[in-house]
Parts: structure tokens; sequence; C-alpha cells
């Protein structure tokens, strides 16, 4: 059987090494995110804290801080849920083999939701919103916010749990205009689910109904966070990986999850927005401050000894990195099954995960072709940009390995997932003058604060197939070291240079140092032959420093559009293509601010870490 509950799932971990708890009393300003960040930098176990400033309600973090811990909170699960996504994407194994997936159907029977069970524990008593953990992870956030929420809506067409969605979307209890215990804010987009469940009720001039779980067993969180199969239902999903049917009641017209430690009810008003942020988020930045939808509160009810659950959100790797991984563990085959020609893609999580992707697919158009330039591969290109969250990507590098069409050559198995072999391949074989393509004002991430407006930017797709065309540079030139418009040189990966640069002020200025660079490799005859790539940042030697950070800063912090430039460009029938690319990351003026830590919090907590204190035992 799964977790009956929260408490049933923290004394499991407990019992097997993965938990310490936190007995000293710490202020949920800042302190306890800071106490997370910490622990989970190391890869330390989750945490239970047991005394929260000004709260009556204990708090847990970090549960699913690694892949590992993840794998065993839902370790009996697994194996059938892997076999009923395998059953999805395709049928005919079970006809087959049926005897093979008896077990799946029997999943697939007790995961359905149960109604008006005879034990409701979260309706053990009301509260309101200012005695929930008023949480605030980052000094720049503009209130307390639920970072773990179930957030659940109906359609209003179709009511029920049938046609239900249940997403995580963040939800902030405090601050901005919010008047204190009637109204909190929700940060959805409208294309999310929720978000079409709130465009029918604003066109029926009518308030959507919403019901915020917060705890519960953890297979709730997970299912709130997970790509599904359209048509597979979150709710079937939490009972098919907790090995638990959902449970739920109605109270009030409201959907209630009796199993959660926390259900807040309210409703969503048409077209009544306020300001929500800023909040840290993972791209390792702030997101500022935007309208959306604002819920005006009904009820708050809590179990007895209800614990709260959150997560802190922050520059990659974090917590939610590990529920990207258990996602792949569950679901990785599936993609490529959707998506004709695709082997794999990797949504890359030290940079932020939405600017960059990169993937591998099949090259079968031109099997006989002696260039063996990209073509299917673009077709891929293009499908993997419309494809759901993928169609957030700014970035998108593809190619396929050298036995896709039969090539008489030794095999290559590309691995898109090692992040440094496939940039030095595609790297080798990229043809920039001809394989470089944009797409200009069009959508990206609603928290990327790169392009040129929320939720507009750019995309750039590079494409190579076929062999090697150059040998990469793996150590600086001398002739580089003597540039002045851009300067400090440092290696990055075999094949990428960074570049220092002096402050961003303008696009304007900096279209002419662009000019000044290429004018200068000319007169000084330099060579950047063996650098096809070539990064301009702020600090050279902390964006070369290590892989993470020439990732994170060189696409987190450009616009393809505006950040991409060359030596020797040049524009033939409105193609662009170039000797040498090179990409722009400074920061830029319109960029969100960093997310930086308090100092005098990281002094406040080193006490639990010193000797006397909860975690003392944790080496660093």
């Amino acid at each position: 059987m799964g977790y009956k509950n929260l408490n049933d799932c923290l004394i499991d971990l407990e019992k097997n090494g993965y938990l310490i708890r936190i007995k000293e009393e710490v202020d949920p300003n800042l302190e306890m995110a800071a106490i997370h960040l910490r622990v989970h930098e190391i890869g330390g176990p989750a945490l239970l804290f047991e005394n929260v400033k000004g709260c009556e309600f204990k708090c847990a973090s970090n549960i699913f801080g690694s892949l590992e811990r993840s794998k065993f909170i839902f370790r009996e699960a697994l194996p059938h849920l892997q076999k009923l996504i395998d059953l999805k994407n395709n049928p005919a194994k079970g006809f087959k083999n049926p005897f093979a997936y008896l077990d799946v159907s029997l999943t697939a029977l007790s995961s359905r939701p149960k109604k008006n069970p005879s034990s409701k524990p979260v309706l053990y008593k009301e509260t309101t919103i200012d005695k929930l953990p008023q949480i605030k992870h980052w000094p720049l956030d503009g209130g307390a916010f639920v970072t773990l929420p179930q957030v659940y809506s109906e359609d209003m067409d179709y009511p029920g749990v049938e046609n239900s969605n249940l997403g995580m979307y963040r939800i902030q209890l405090s601050g901005n205009n919010y008047i204190q215990n009637k109204e909190i804010g929700l940060h959805y987009q409208l294309h999310r689910g929720i978000g079409v469940h709130q465009t029918k009720a604003n066109k029926k001039n009518q308030p959507l109904k919403v019901s915020v779980f917060v705890g519960g067993p953890p297979s709730h969180s997970l299912s709130a966070v997970m790509p599904l199969p359209e048509g597979m239902s979150e709710l079937n999903f939490a009972g098919a990986i907790g090995k638990k049917r959902f449970a739920y009641t109605y109270v009030d017209g409201f959907c209630i999850s009796t199993d959660a430690d926390f259900v807040i009810t309210g409703e969503v008003f048409p077209n009544e927005n306020k300001v929500e942020g800023p909040f840290g988020d993972h791209l390792g930045y702030y997101s500022l401050k935007h309208d959306f939808p604002v819920m005006r509160v009904h009820k708050v009810y809590h179990k007895k000894d209800a614990i709260w659950p959150f997560t802190v959100v922050g520059r990659p790797p974090q917590e939610d990195t590990s529920f990207g991984a258990l996602i792949h563990e569950i679901t990785g085959s599936a993609l490529p099954l959707e998506i004709p020609g695709l082997k794999e893609v990797n949504a890359v999580d030290a940079a932020g995960v939405h600017p960059l992707l990169l993937a591998v697919g099949s090259e079968r158009y031109t099997p006989y072709s002696p260039t063996k330039q990209p073509a299917e591969i673009l077709t891929i290109a293009n499908h993997i940009l419309g494809k759901g969250q993928l169609s957030l990507a700014k970035y998108l590098f593809i190619t396929a390995d050298n036995a896709s069409a039969g090539s008489a050559t030794i095999a290559h198995k590309i691995n898109s997932h090692n992040e440094a072999e496939f940039f030095q391949y595609v790297l080798e074989r990229i043809n920039l003058q001809r394989d470089i393509h944009f797409y200009t004002n069009t959508s990206i991430d609603t928290l990327d604060y790169s392009g040129t407006g929320l939720n507009s930017g750019s995309k750039v797709v590079f494409a190579c197939y076929g062999e090697s065309v150059r040998s990469l540079q793996s150590a600086v030139g001398s002739g580089q070291n003597e540039l002045k418009t851009f300067f400090n040189p440092k290696m990055a990966l075999p094949g990428i240079l960074i570049l220092q640069g002096n402050k961003f002020e303008n696009y304007e200025k900096t279209k002419k140092e662009f000019e000044n660079f290429n004018e200068e490799v000319k007169l000084k005859n330099i060579s950047f032959i063996g650098f096809p790539m070539i990064i301009i940042a702020d600090d050279a030697n902390f964006t070369s420093q290590n892989l993470k950070n020439f990732l994170w800063v060189t696409f987190t912090r450009s616009n393809p559009s505006h950040d991409i430039y060359g030596i020797n460009s040049k524009t033939e029938f409105k193609h662009w293509g170039c000797d040498n690319v090179i990409i722009d990351a400074r920061i830029k003026p319109h960029h969100a601010p960093v997310l930086e830590k308090d100092s005098e919090v990281e002094k406040r907590i080193d006490k639990l870490f010193a000797k006397g204190g909860s975690l003392r035992n944790l080496q660093f």
C-alpha cells in the first residue's frame, strides 16, 4: 500500500535515514528557505521544521530533494506506472501479451477517485490565511508564497472530477495589495488547464470555484506537476502512483481533498486581477510584478497535526530538478512516440530548463546525399518547438547520429544528456553559414525576462548533420589575448571561447561594439577557426569556471534575435549566417535581478549546523 498521508511518508523517510528534524525555533521569513537551500546544495536529507516562529504548524521541505529519495517514496508503484504509461503509448502491447499487463489493468481500476470517504481528516478545523506558515523565500519576494500547492478546478460545462484540472501554480498568501485573509494571488497563464476553465467561466460572467490542496500523500504533489498524456486524469494518476485512491468530497460546492493537510477554497471572478510578485524563480532570477488572477478566499481547513510542505525555487539545480528527473524516469519513452523521428531531447536543467533544448533525431530524408545537410531534423525541430512546454524554448540544438542514414562510417551514439560532449559533436559539424534558423517575434517563457516583453522574444535552431568539418580549439590562442573591444579570453569547452565585455548599455551601442570587434579581428588577423562559438559575458572568469555557469549565463541572459552576432556575418535571401557565432550574454537593463542570498540570514542559520545544532552532522 502507498502512504495514507504526508506524515506517514515523513515517518518512513526518517526510519530509513532520509529525514532530519529541526528542533530549534526557525523564522519563516527567509531563514527556513536559507536552511533548505544549504542542505539541498550538499545533497542532504528531507527536513521537518518542528518549531516555526509565530506558527502552530510544522513544516517539511526537501522531501523530493534527490532522484534516489523520490524513487524510494514511490518504490512500490513505479514499475506498475511505467507499464501503464507504456501501454497508453502502445496499446497493441496489451493484446500481444495480456498477462504481462494484467497488473496494469488492476492498477487502473484501483486508481479511480473515491467520493465521500468515511473519514475526512482535513475538515478537522477551520483557520485563516494569516495562521498558515508565512514562508518568504528570497529577500525581494513580494510576500509569503505556497510553493507546493495542488490547485484544483473544474470545467464549468462538464462539472465533476472527471474533467477537472490539478496543477501546481504558485500562490501568494500575503503582501502587495491583497486584503489579508480575504484574497490570495494565483500565478498561472491562460493556456494552462485552469486557464481554460477560467476562460469558460469568464464568458459566462460567473466566478470559477478553485480549491488549493496543500500536503496529503506525496503522490498528490507529483500528480500536480506531471505532464500527463491527453485524457489521463491527474486524480487517477495520483491514485496509481500513490497506490491509494484520491479521496474527495464537496463542501459549499467546492471540491475538497480529504487526505490533504490543508485546503483553501475560494472563487476567481471574471477579469479580476491584482499585482503578484516579485518571486525568486527557477531561472535563478526574480520574476517581476505582473497582474494575475486574484482568488477571493471562502474557507481554510486543516487536519489535526497538519504539516505544511514547501520547496524553494532558485537557480538550478533545486528540488524541482528531482521532480523533472522522476518525470523523465516515468515518461521518458513517451515523447519520441509523439514526435516521429525524435530519439531524445534534454531540457537542460542548468540553463533553467525552458531556455535550452538539446535533441537527437533521425535523418532519413536524404540517405544518399553527398552533402548530408540537415533535412528531417529541421522538420523534427519545428515539431519540438510546437509541442507543449517545449514550445517555451529559446535555443534548440539538434543533430542526428551518423548511423541514421546508413552511413558506412562507424556509428557514433550521441547523448543529449551529456551536454559537454553534445556541444563538441555539434560544433565540430555545424555549417554556420547555412544551419542557423531564427524564429522572431514569438512567445517564450513568462518567467524569462531576456526577451522584448512579457512572454515575448525569439527562438533559434542550430542544426547539424554529417561528418566533422573542423577541429575545435582547446586552449586560448596568443592572438586572442590581444583583443581590446572584448577581453580576458577564457575557455568554456573545446570550441567555445568566453570573452568579457564592458557593461551593456543599449543595443545601439552594442551594435557599434560588434562592428569594432569585427574590424579589430580583421586588422590584427586574429583567427577563431577553432572557436565556432564565442560568448560575451560580464565576468569571463565566472562564466568559464564550470559547465553549469556557462549554460546558465549563456542561455538565460540572451534573446537570440537581439543578442546573436557573428564574425563575417551576412544575410542572403532572408537567411543569416556567419563564420563564428557570437552570443552576447551580458546582463541587460531590462533583465530581472539575479537571486542573491542575504548574508545576515546566512550568519543566523549557522548555529543549526554548528556543534549542538540539529544539522551538525551534515557533511559540507
